[in-house]
C-alpha cells in the first residue's frame, strides 16, 4: 500500500482519469485541491497530442479546476524535443492539431511537404486519405516516420476514438516502415517528467487508466504506480498482463481518502 502522504511528486493521465471528453469524473476536484493545498509536486501528463498547454488549462477551468499551464506536460511536447535533440532545424510533414504543431514551431521545426525529414502523426481532425497519401510517399522517399504516442485508442463520453497509433498504422503498413513513438510508455516522457517535478522516481507516482502505457511507464521507470478504473481498464484487464499496478483504486478521489486514513 502506498502512503499518499509520503509522496512527493504526483504523475497523472487526463483522459479517463480527470475526465471523460467535457465531463469531469468524481473525486477529482478533491484530489487536486488535497495536492495543492499539500504542496505536492504534479503533472498532467496526456498521450493526446491536439492540445497545448494553454489550452488544457482552460478546459479544466471550464469544469471549475485551476490547473496553470505548467503542470501539463503532452506528448506533442516529448515528440518536439525528441526531434529537436536528435536533428536541430529538421523539417516536417505533420498531420495533427495546434497542440503539436505549435510545439515543434516553439523548438524551431519548420513545416515542409515536399522533403521533410521527418513525417510526425498526431491526433487531428486534419487526418484523411489525402493527408495519408502524401505522409505515405514521403515516407517511401526517405522521411522518417514519427508518432506523438503510442495509444491505440482514447475514451470519449459515448465511447472510445481511435487515436494515434491507430491512425499511423495505414502509413506503416503502406510502407514496411516501423513508427518511433515519443509519449508514453517511451520512458523518455517519464524522465522529462521527473526532471520537471525535481523529484526521484522512488518519491514519485504515476496515475492511470490504462496498463499498457501508464502503468508501464511508471514501473520501467521505478516509480509507484496506480491503476484507476474510471477510464479504460477493467478489473478484468489485470489478467491480460505479466506485470501489476502498486494500487488499484476506483479513482483519484480515493488517493485522498487513503492519505487521510493513513493520517489517523
Amino acid at each position: 500500500m502506498i502512503d499518499f502522504n509520503k509522496i512527493k511528486g504526483f504523475i497523472s493521465d487526463m483522459d479517463g482519469v480527470i475526465y471523460h471528453g467535457n465531463q469531469i469524473l468524481p473525486g477529482v476536484r478533491e484530489f487536486v485541491e488535497w495536492m495543492q493545498k499539500n504542496k505536492k509536486g504534479y503533472l498532467f501528463l496526456t498521450n493526446n497530442s491536439g492540445s497545448t498547454p494553454m489550452e488544457l488549462h482552460q478546459k479544466l477551468e471550464r469544469m471549475g479546476l485551476d490547473v496553470p499551464p505548467e503542470h501539463f506536460y503532452t506528448s506533442a511536447l516529448a515528440t518536439a524535443q525528441f526531434l529537436k535533440e536528435q536533428a536541430p532545424g529538421c523539417s516536417a510533414y505533420v498531420i495533427g492539431e495546434a497542440g503539436l504543431l505549435n510545439a515543434l514551431y516553439d523548438v524551431g521545426i519548420t513545416m515542409n511537404d515536399v522533403n521533410p525529414d521527418y513525417v510526425v502523426v498526431g491526433e487531428g481532425k486534419s487526418y484523411s486519405l489525402d493527408t495519408l497519401t502524401t505522409a505515405t510517399n514521403l515516407v517511401l522517399k526517405g522521411a522518417k516516420l514519427i508518432g506523438a504516442n503510442s495509444d491505440v485508442s482514447g475514451p470519449i463520453e459515448n465511447g472510445i476514438a481511435p487515436a494515434c497509433r491507430a491512425l499511423t498504422a495505414p502509413i506503416e503498413m503502406a510502407t514496411g516502415k516501423r513508427a518511433y513513438f515519443c509519449g508514453k510508455p517511451n520512458p523518455l516522457m517519464m524522465r522529462t517528467g521527473l526532471k520537471l517535478l525535481n523529484c526521484h522516481s522512488a518519491e514519485a507516482v504515476m496515475i492511470g487508466d490504462r496498463m499498457d502505457t501508464d502503468v508501464i511507464s511508471g514501473l520501467e521507470s521505478g516509480m509507484s504506480t496506480v491503476l484507476v478504473l474510471s477510464g479504460i481498464s477493467t478489473k478484468e484487464t489485470l489478467d491480460e498482463y505479466g506485470y501489476r499496478p502498486t494500487e488499484v483504486l476506483d479513482g483519484v478521489g480515493d488517493i485522498v481518502k487513503e492519505a487521510e486514513r493513513l493520517k489517523k
